[in-house]
């Protein structure tokens, strides 16, 4: 019959204590789409020319990204939400330009991102900014 492991004060300041899960590092193609997509002109950079920037296929790229557990998509709507956030800081823009300047063909395609990422609709997140 097994004992019940003994436990020892002694001990217990020697076993360190169990790490916190961190983020996961993001691999060097992941990070060099991201730092493409802030640098560059969002109305125009499809996965297809960051890609040929990045010297890879398409198909090497969302490979890539598939491993670090991301895709383009996701990465875009990340640079996206980052750029309107420093817009929106420093003046606010009408909704249409600002939608233009983000790389949206529709603007109610900005307005319901703009409400994912804050919850609130463009108007209201104006009146709130205005008080």
């Amino acid at each position: 019959m097994e004992q019940p492991p003994v436990s020892n004060p002694e001990w217990d300041d020697l076993i360190p204590p169990p790490e916190k899960p961190g983020y996961l590092a993001l691999s060097r193609t992941t990070d060099k789409v991201l730092q493409i997509l802030l640098g560059g002109d969002l109305a125009r950079l499809r996965a297809d020319s960051v890609a040929e920037s990045l010297g890879m296929s398409s198909t090497t790229l969302r490979r890539r990204l598939r491993a670090d557990h991301t895709c383009y998509q996701f990465l875009l709507d990340r640079a996206r939400q980052y750029r309107c956030e420093q817009v929106l800081r420093e003046m606010w823009r009408p909704g249409k330009c600002l939608a233009d300047e983000l790389g949206y063909l529709e603007v109610n395609s900005f307005y319901r991102a703009f409400r994912r990422w804050t919850g609130l609709s463009y108007s209201e997140y104006k009146l709130r900014q205005c008080l």
